[in-house]
């Protein structure tokens, strides 16, 4: 490296720095361009936290139900019967055949 070039070498160093920060803060993880994405991904996020959230309160009325000092009979059996796949003598078993694909029309020429 000639003599002549060596007093501008820090300055080429913090130059490249500056230039490599720069481009990160527009363009990385966190940067200013990432802003629309975050953004989408939050509001997915928040639609799964809440969908979760009636889930778990659905639960925990059932689990205080099958408490033994607040037992539902009713949903007991419930439970027992999807458990178990036992059905009561007096329950009426109606069963529904699906509905059939509909055929393909054939082409008219």
């Amino acid at each position: 490296m000639p003599e002549r070039m060596k007093p501008f070498v820090p300055t080429l160093c913090l130059l490249a720095a500056m230039l490599y920060l720069s481009v990160q803060a527009l363009t990385g993880e966190r940067g200013l361009l990432g802003t629309a994405e975050r953004a989408a991904l939050l509001a997915q996020r928040e639609a799964q936290l809440a969908t979760l959230s009636e889930q778990r309160q659905d639960l925990e009325v059932r689990v205080r139900y099958l408490r033994s000092e607040s037992l539902s009979r009713d949903l007991l059996e419930e439970r027992a019967r999807a458990v178990l796949g036992f059905t009561d003598p007096r329950d009426y078993v109606i069963r529904v055949a699906a509905p059939a694909p509909a055929a393909a029309a054939p082409a008219r020429s």
